[in-house]
């Protein structure tokens, strides 16, 4: 194995380790979406009419979306944290690759988050929501649904070292809860004002989410959609990929040089 390679399981092992003491992050990782389901799907899915599809099976894939986008919050924290406590400052003095910090913890993050979505997927299941395109359809929905958790860890990894501050990072990561929102994850965009719904329509958000719903053979965008939900594979990839092209780079170069 490469010397990267070693290090940022080193770091997997770390972050699994502060898991491991710390369950209660896990226990809200894993109830906090079902709680979502249960609360948007129930009080106030009677109301929100979704044409051709009941509201709880198109909710799912927007809240596994959504659960996926808040690795930006994640992120953010933890590297803040981590900064602000000096802990970054004495794993740098170590002889490691100067990525292997920020990898471990997105891989540590990844692994984390895939297990928190199980439970998710087991009440939709339960609550009407249905795959019809096959397995490997499935696979290919929550492979883009990882594809975005990493990304938006690596974004949020950057701002964490950037603000170094726990204080600034928790405010700063509780305005990105606007961000599913603004797009298709809760909601159809096609009855929204005309500017709103070109802004949630370019939200990646709204191009992964609609990527798992067509994915899982649950109908295709409303006509006059932004390209990258007209597109949402096609528009996944290319977001995701344009920003971990962005953020892997900075998010890297932040650590090697924060606090100097």
């Amino acid at each position: 194995m490469t010397s990267l390679a070693l290090d940022s399981t080193a770091m997997l092992g770390r972050q699994l380790q502060r898991l491991k003491h710390a369950p209660g992050v896990l226990i809200l990782t894993q109830s906090m979406p079902v709680s979502m389901l249960l609360f948007f799907g129930y009080v106030f899915g009677s109301a929100l009419a979704v044409p051709g599809r009941e509201y709880r099976a198109y909710l799912v894939p927007g809240l596994l979306v959504a659960t996926a986008a808040n690795g930006l919050m994640t992120g953010m924290f933890q590297a803040a944290q981590d900064s602000h406590r000096g802990v970054m400052d004495r794993l740098r003095t170590l002889p490691m690759s100067r990525a292997a910090v920020p990898v471990g913890q997105s891989a540590a993050d990844l692994l984390t988050t895939a297990l928190g979505m199980v439970p998710l997927m087991l009440v939709g299941l339960a609550v009407g929501w249905r795959i019809d395109a096959g397995p490997l359809a499935a696979l290919g929905a929550f492979a883009l649904v990882m594809l975005l958790r990493l990304t938006t860890t690596w974004i949020g990894s950057y701002l964490g070292l950037l603000t170094r501050s726990e204080e600034a990072a928790g405010q700063l990561g509780s305005a990105t809860f606007m961000l599913p929102l603004l797009s298709n994850a809760y909601i159809p965009t096609d009855r929204l004002p005309s500017w709103l719904r070109t802004l949630a329509e370019w939200n990646p958000i709204s191009a992964v989410a609609s990527a798992v719903r067509e994915l899982c053979g649950q109908g295709s965008p409303a006509a006059g959609a932004a390209w990258p939900v007209a597109h949402p594979v096609a528009g996944s990839l290319l977001w995701c990929g344009a920003l971990l092209a962005l953020f892997v780079p900075l998010a890297v170069r932040r650590y090697a040089h924060n606090g100097r």
